[in-house]
Formats: structure tokens, C-alpha cells, sequence
């Protein structure tokens, strides 16, 4: 018989990491194992203040399915019990995990196809005053992809400080929300100018139509403002790129089901992630392996990160230590 166990772990920072809404100091996540006979499947979910969740609220969540959990409930039936959001990605990717553990055959197998030895992530410049973005971004100058998170304050300072200091990466930059049209028209010349290869969710999500037909210099990414599939015919015109994070979908199995989704509408596949442990990224891997952008650094921020989780060599992820997740 199978026995789901949902608890609460915090991971310090080695760094504050602050963007345009706030700063955090450290990782909250809400852990899931379930266990059946010798196997025990893992899933972690990050409950986010943006989308109302709070690690009370998600641990809550977890328990109100339990039952069905344990009584046998798979993915399938996991989509209809509880919505989108962090409390489902922390029971959806421990099913997967379980299920990889009791065929005896990874999740990549089940997938189709193995992931990358390697996979290029975004490693991620949090806001500060642009000398000490400058400085942070020279010590990570020597990665492929780089994300700047800016504010409305100062984002054309912030912006050519980083570039500065990376003139070689290609650049994501991540207002979070804080953009309105008037930001973003005095900022489009300076997106040029820094060659930015994709800006992320400029507009809050309940005001962003004004995205649509806007040229801001470089693809727009929907975040906040797509959580799952059905979400997309609501984006319009207004963004050319998804970011797929599994908190937002609701697990792997929604994940993969916006990407495909997405693909389908010709549109641009990013993968993303809260601050989080490696038992978050591991999942995640498996929408990195067929997306145009990825940025997994989450777990870089921590002190300590869970045993066997990823490296970071030189802006590329490593494959995470064998059986840490969704191996048998």
C-alpha cells in the first residue's frame, strides 16, 4: 500500500536574491514522498506569494488528496484533483519518480529519448545598483546565457552594466512585472543596443494587452501570464515565447503538455524555475532537453543544495548523480 509523507524545508541562501518584487534570503519548498513497498518516489513544489500559495496552504492541498494518492490515484487522475500550482508539481513529479522506480526504467525512457549530457542554463544576475550588477555579471562573464533581472528604476543602468561586464553571453532580461508601456518605449532602443535575446513578462499579467503589435527590439515571453495550455489562446499576439515552469503548470505532466501546446502555435518554449533544490531542476530537465531557452540555476543560490543534485560547469548544467530522480 502506498504512504504519502508531505513536509516543509527551508534551504538558505548563499546571496540575497532580489528582483522587482522582493527579496529572499532562502528556499521554502514543500517536499513529497510516496512511498510503495521498497520504492519512494520525490517531488518537491515551491509555494509562490505571486499566485496566492503559501507553504501552509500547499501542505494542505497535498493532504486533501492523500487518500487518493495512496488509494492508487496516477498523473491522469492527479490533473483533475488538484489545480495548477505548486501542491500538484510536488505529488505529480513524485508519482513520476515512483513510477520510474516500480517499472524499472527511467523517466527519460519513458519519454522516448535521453537527456543531454549537458544542458546550457541561464545563470542569473539579481538587482542591485548597476556596479554591483557589473561586478557580479564579470564573474560570470564566461557563461553562454546570462538572465538580468531589472526593475523600472533604473533597468537602462542595470542593463548596459551587465553587458559591460558580458559583452560575449546572450541575454535574458526579466522585469517581473514591472514595465508599463511607457518603460518599456524608452527601453526598447537600449534592448537593441545591448543585442538582448529575449525579454521576460515586462508587463504585469493582468495589464499586458498593450504587448500586443508593441516591437520592443527583442522576443517577449510570456511567464506570469501562462500557466498551463489553456492558457495560451488568451496570450494574443502579445508574446512570441512561453516559459514553462512546473510550479505554475501543476508537475511535468501539465509541463510537457504547455510545450507541446506551444510548439503548436509556432511559439518559443523557455524553461524556468523558482529558487529551489535540485529535486525542482530534475523534472525540469526534461522540458530543458527540447526548449529554445532554459534557465534551472535555482538551485545555485543555495548553501547547500540536496546530495547529488546539479553543477554548474561554466553556464551548463550537468547530469545530476545517478538515481537522484526518476531512475530506478
Amino acid at each position: 500500500m502506498r504512504q504519502l509523507v508531505a513536509r516543509h524545508e527551508r534551504f538558505a541562501l548563499h546571496t540575497p536574491f532580489r528582483i522587482s518584487r522582493g527579496v529572499k534570503d532562502a528556499a521554502d519548498v514543500v517536499t513529497v514522498t510516496i512511498r510503495d513497498g521498497d520504492a519512494i518516489g520525490r517531488g518537491e513544489g515551491v509555494p509562490y506569494p505571486r499566485y496566492g500559495e503559501s507553504i501552509e496552504g500547499v501542505l494542505a492541498a497535498v493532504e486533501g488528496v492523500r487518500g487518493a494518492v495512496e488509494a492508487g490515484a496516477d498523473r491522469q487522475v492527479l490533473l483533475a484533483l488538484l489545480p495548477a500550482g505548486s501542491a500538484r508539481n510536488a505529488v505529480d513529479c513524485a508519482l513520476w519518480d515512483l513510477e520510474a522506480r516500480l517499472a524499472g526504467r527511467s523517466v527519460s525512457a519513458m519519454l522516448g529519448g535521453p537527456l543531454p549530457d549537458g544542458i546550457t542554463s541561464a545563470l542569473t544576475i539579481g538587482i542591485d545598483t548597476p556596479e554591483a550588477m557589473a561586478e557580479a555579471a564579470g564573474r560570470v562573464a564566461f557563461a553562454p546565457l546570462i538572465k538580468v533581472k531589472v526593475d523600472a528604476i533604473a533597468p537602462a543602468a542595470q542593463l548596459r552594466a551587465v553587458r559591460g561586464a558580458a559583452p560575449d553571453a546572450a541575454l535574458i532580461v526579466d522585469p517581473n512585472e514591472s514595465w508599463n508601456a511607457g518603460v518599456a518605449a524608452a527601453m526598447r532602443p537600449v534592448l537593441v543596443e545591448a543585442r538582448v535575446a529575449l525579454l521576460e513578462q515586462p508587463a504585469p499579467a493582468d495589464a499586458d494587452a498593450w504587448l500586443e503589435g508593441f516591437d520592443m527590439g527583442a522576443p517577449v515571453c510570456a511567464d506570469e501570464s501562462v500557466h498551463v495550455a489553456d492558457d495560451l489562446d488568451a496570450l494574443g499576439k502579445r508574446y512570441g515565447v512561453v516559459n514553462v515552469k512546473l510550479d505554475k503548470a501543476g508537475g511535468l505532466t501539465a509541463a510537457l503538455a504547455l510545450a507541446k501546446a506551444a510548439r503548436a502555435r509556432g511559439l518559443g518554449v523557455m524553461t524556468g524555475c523558482m529558487v529551489s533544490t535540485s529535486l525542482s531542476i530534475a523534472p525540469a530537465m526534461h522540458v530543458a532537453a527540447v526548449s529554445d531557452f532554459v534557465d534551472l540555476d535555482g538551485p545555485l543560490w543555495l548553501r547547500e543544495d540536496r546530495a547529488g543534485g546539479v553543477r554548474d560547469e561554466r553556464g551548463v548544467l550537468a547530469r545530476l548523480a545517478a538515481g537522484f530522480w526518476g531512475e530506478p
